[in-house]
């Protein structure tokens, strides 16, 4: 038996690099999309049943739990996107390097970071 093999892992003391944490984030915010859809088909079959609920829709976005909602929605939408991009200039051999990959999800972050805020003010 190998004695020098962990029994029990804890993940608390793992650190990731700056380049997986943001891959990572890419997947979770995909996940957020997805489950982000129903909320607006749901919003937009409502809206489409008629003036009422047209009314009722209009009556729900203005409030905090729907605002925080859309811009939860919004903030993983530009995130994936940014994500997305960073991936897909990756996959045209560009920014492949361990510095180069550490610049491209810092700026990731920041592009992202900023984008987000718009949102916010543009939700708010």
């Amino acid at each position: 038996m190998n004695s020098k093999r962990p029994v029990n892992l804890d993940l608390g003391k793992f650190h990731f690099p700056l380049p997986a944490i943001t891959s990572i984030l890419h997947r979770i915010s995909g996940i957020i999309i997805f489950v982000g859809v129903a909320f607006l088909l749901y919003g937009l079959d409502l809206s489409l049943s008629g003036e009422d609920g047209f009314a009722r829709v209009n009556e729900l976005l203005d409030s905090f739990l729907a605002k925080l909602i859309i811009w939860g929605i919004l903030s993983a939408l530009l995130y994936h996107l940014v994500a997305g991009i960073k991936h897909l200039i990756m996959d045209m051999g560009i920014a492949e390097e361990l510095e180069s990959g550490r610049l491209a999800a810092k700026i990731t972050v920041v592009v992202s970071i900023v984008l987000i805020i718009l949102a916010g003010v543009w939700v708010w």
